[in-house]
């Protein structure tokens, strides 16, 4: 097989003749003879396009620009192919690597991350929680919220409310928790920090004080944020996604790049959605214990809905705002992964706190 050969050392290439036997390649030219163990030659793949290129142990080189020459001769002198080049000639082949790929994603990230973060989070001190709540908290205190323009003998009614309710519950399912309230852009909303404590909007409280039954509502709402706390969703939604991102990152092998973004978006609606559902069973779990009627949450669900259609229309009726305005209490709260009004009350959802009730 003619070829050139490069030493490795210098750019010049020299023209020679490559022969094969049962354990050796000989690479033949002008001052030129050299054998090489076939196991210490790194063998080129085939390939549709492109020259040859056969890597020996010194650094050196042999190129042949006749690919389908090379192949032929390669395969006659009987030098075999992994599997791996033969299905990269297949389009089948391809096709059906490409699915398992896909597969084996959807599977990690449906139950494989779901499962490594609960592993992650359950061996994970406490105390980093509460390092990250604290933090949070301080950020949204200075960033995000005001204190409260409710008066304090509402903060304690609520805190006593929620006591009595939760006193019920068997020992040792009631994690830390802690009541704060505060003023916002967020509109009616709640959220937990994973230091335990419960942001409740001064909103959140004002409509829940215009429907009937307000103590069963409120305590349903915390008993959900109750549900992020149990299950740590903080710390695994943490844990999820830097897996996720770093898998996702992997598979497209770019970590900047915006397609490595787009499975992460995924999984975290996805991830949120399982959070919500176990929230809502600690709410109705709560709510029961109390003797109280889940229906109450389909009574928050609506007063929910019926305050975003407000703003909704409140939004259209009104004038473009600069392009430099503040950030609007949607966009404020969509960082809020786990916050009770993030999530649209969807059938699903409805229907779960419907069958509940009954």
């Amino acid at each position: 097989m003619p070829a050139v050969y490069f030493d490795g050392v210098h750019a010049k290439g020299h023209a020679v003749q490559l022969y094969l036997d049962a354990t050796t390649l000989h690479v033949q030219g002008k001052g030129i003879d050299r054998a090489e163990s076939l196991r210490t030659v790194q063998w080129p793949e085939r390939t549709r396009h492109g020259m040859r290129i056969a890597h020996l142990v010194d650094g050196g080189s042999v190129h042949c620009v006749d690919g389908a020459a090379w192949d032929d001769w390669s395969r006659n002198a009987g030098l075999g192919e992994s599997w791996v080049v033969r299905l990269q000639q297949s389009w089948r082949g391809v096709l059906a690597c490409i699915a398992l790929l896909v597969l084996s994603i959807v599977v990690l990230q449906q139950w494989g991350v779901p499962l490594a973060a609960r592993a992650v989070v359950a061996v994970t001190p406490r105390t980093l929680d509460v390092a990250l709540g604290d933090a949070a908290q301080t950020w949204i205190d200075q960033n995000l919220m005001q204190p409260s323009t409710l008066p304090p003998q509402q903060l304690q009614h609520m805190r006593d409310a929620f006591t009595q309710a939760v006193a019920a519950m068997p020992a040792g399912s009631v994690p830390h928790w802690d009541l704060a309230l505060r003023s916002s852009k967020l509109g009616p909303n709640a959220f937990a920090l994973p230091n335990g404590n419960i942001i409740v909007t001064d909103d959140m409280v004002n409509m829940v004080n215009m429907v009937d039954a307000d103590d069963a509502v409120l305590v349903g709402v915390l008993a959900h944020e109750l549900g992020h706390l149990q299950h740590r969703h903080s710390m695994r939604m943490l844990v999820q996604m830097t897996a996720l991102g770093a898998i996702a990152s992997l598979v497209v092998g770019d970590f900047s790049s915006l397609l490595a973004s787009v499975p992460v978006l995924m999984g975290q609606a996805s991830y949120s959605r399982q959070a919500e559902q176990e929230a809502d069973a600690m709410a109705v779990a709560v709510l029961r214990s109390a003797r109280l009627s889940p229906a109450v949450m389909v009574t928050m669900f609506e007063k929910l809905a019926d305050w975003r259609n407000r703003k909704k229309s409140a939004a259209a009726a009104s004038p473009s705002e600069d392009p430099a305005r503040p950030q609007t209490a949607k966009e404020e709260s969509s960082w809020l992964g786990i916050a009770f009004a993030s999530h649209p009350p969807d059938a699903e959802r409805v229907r779960f706190f419907q069958e509940a009730a009954r």
